[in-house]
């Protein structure tokens, strides 16, 4: 077996881990950063450090779910203030548009000509991650997820150039954030792990990986979702989450990802609670195409000897809504449903699965999760 592994350069994880931005951006050279933010973030320590110590442009219109609108928006900041590298702080939809406004600023668009897997032609400028939220991981991925509303798409790219220079891991940041995101971001890292793990693309390196998110995340997530001010659960969850990044980033998302994408473009449920909606009728689908490493993963993390059960009891712990509960309207829902099928399988996350779907098979499966 062949295995390429892709992580990003440099890596700094610990509590105020994310103070150091001013001195990576220093080290790599960076001269004029542009500021991708979270709102909520703008005023942070870490912004204003960065401020301080070097010329700083600030672009905080990132919405939840970024759309090629937004990228274009962050575009026209960063060339306005002739940045020469980006510094993202806040959660996955940050970094995500932060990634794709790198690789625009050294190659030309549309960027819906680089959707798949491998396609950029040239490295981006240097990025430093910042993740607010112990969830995507996306600050050790390389890839981004943006929507193109036009098309109603979650357009998934896929290429070491996506790679952020260095990602600054601090689980201080994640300390405020509201319980329904720590369960649904939480759930979404567990996602990670387990997809890594039963993935046909995974190798040994992703597989350590993988088993050892899981198994900071299984014991963590509900004392991080219970008590925010839990530092050792919420320190679990965030280097959880980093991990979680780095398994499927270096093996491959699966069904419950490729089902997921639809669902954000045509009814703009966030990511990580699509995901958690998604995930225990997904796992009882795709269980009998591998059930020996479904239970190897169970058995290591902690999830125990009813993997179903263990995740259900996640949802329900967690308040994870059904797509009825959180207002998705039924007939849009039904009509929508053979093209988020057919987008799905599109994607090729399914094809990862250890038991892969057809069409007829995620459409039943859709209908299932509704309620």
């Amino acid at each position: 077996m062949v295995v390429k592994l892709q992580l990003p350069p440099t890596l700094i994880i610990g509590g105020g881990a994310s103070l150091q931005a001013a001195a990576e951006a220093q080290r790599l050279g960076i001269r004029r950063p542009l500021l991708v933010v979270d709102p909520y973030l703008r005023d942070s320590q870490p912004a204003a450090l960065l401020a301080a110590a070097l010329p700083t442009a600030v672009f905080s219109g990132v919405m939840p779910d970024p759309d090629l609108d937004v990228v274009a928006a962050g575009l026209a900041a960063l060339r306005a203030h002739e940045a020469d590298g980006i510094v993202a702080l806040g959660g996955g939809s940050t970094i995500d548009a932060a990634k794709a406004i790198a690789i625009l600023a050294t190659n030309p668009g549309p960027l819906s000509a680089y959707m798949g897997y491998h396609k950029v032609p040239a490295p981006g400028l240097p990025l430093i991650a910042i993740p607010s939220t112990a969830g995507t991981g996306s600050e050790a991925t390389r890839v981004t997820i943006i929507t193109d509303r036009s098309r109603n798409v979650k357009m998934m790219i896929l290429d070491g150039y996506l790679l952020p220079t260095v990602a600054l891991v601090d689980y201080e940041l994640s300390l405020s954030t509201p319980a329904a995101l720590t369960a649904a971001v939480g759930i979404d890292s567990l996602t990670h792990a387990l997809e890594a793990y039963v993935s046909r693309k995974a190798s040994p390196f992703s597989d350590a990986i993988a088993l050892e998110a899981g198994l900071l995340i299984v014991p963590h997530l509900r004392r991080a979702y219970t008590n925010p001010q839990d530092l050792p659960a919420k320190e679990a969850m965030m280097t959880g989450a980093t991990l979680g990044g780095m398994a499927f980033s270096n093996s491959s998302v699966a069904l419950v990802h490729g089902m997921s994408r639809p669902l954000g473009a045509f009814f703009h449920i966030p990511h990580g609670l699509s995901n958690a909606m998604l995930l225990p009728a997904i796992t009882r689908f795709s269980l009998p195409g591998n059930p020996e490493r479904y239970a190897a993963f169970a058995a290591h993390t902690g999830l125990g000897p009813d993997l179903l059960a263990a995740l259900e009891a996640f949802n329900r712990d967690l308040r994870v809504l059904t797509l009825r509960e959180y207002g998705v309207p039924e007939e849009a829902y039904r009509a929508a449903m053979p093209q988020m099928a057919k987008d799905a399988l599109a994607s090729g996350s399914p094809a990862n699965n250890p038991r892969v779907p057809s069409k007829e098979e995620i459409l039943t499966l859709y209908a299932e999760v509704y309620n």
